[in-house]
């Protein structure tokens, strides 16, 4: 009986796989939306400004750093609690695949939303010819307490895990 029990329990595991196909999917919407934002820079790149056309970058590389984080939270995912990714050519896998544990993926998320909250309050900054000192001080905050909550969840990482780490 404890060995069917736990046989379930393992295997509850497999639930995982939809929500990285899920990822998948979002991923695929990322790519669709950076495509039309690029034929929309594109079709207007001779009317738009240079503020524009920067504001326009920059929401093209939230894309690609969501992007990057879909990629990174689902392969690492999957690898870690579902099963190894060793069926591919080498060649073919990421680098840093089967590296990363949980906690160093929570600090890359943490540090991919603080340059995308730098992102956005860069964009809200250059994007007003009036600016709302209310709202540019509200999203201050936010930046700032994604800023603490990554430097915090780093400093908790490194007492907590650093030494199991270094014996890799």
């Amino acid at each position: 009986m404890e060995r069917l029990l736990e046989r379930l329990v393992l295997s509850s595991r497999w639930l995982l796989v939809p929500l990285y196909l899920v990822l998948a999917l979002l991923l695929l919407a990322f790519s669709v939306k950076s495509v039309v934002e690029l034929l929309h820079i594109f079709q207007t790149l001779l009317d738009i400004s240079e503020a524009d056309l920067v504001l326009a970058a920059l929401s093209l590389i939230d894309l690609v750093l969501i992007g990057n984080l879909i990629v990174m939270v689902a392969l690492s995912g999957y690898e870690t609690f579902i099963s190894r990714i060793d069926k591919v050519p080498e060649m073919e896998k990421p680098g840093w695949l089967g590296k990363y544990d949980p906690g160093t993926i929570k600090l890359k998320v943490a540090a991919s939303l603080v340059a995308i909250s730098a992102i956005h309050l860069l964009k809200n900054y250059l994007g007003h010819d009036a600016l709302d000192v209310t709202r540019m001080l509200t999203l201050t905050a936010v930046h700032l307490a994604f800023v603490v909550s990554a430097l915090i969840l780093a400093f908790v990482d490194k007492i907590a895990f650093s030494e199991h780490r270094g014996s890799h």
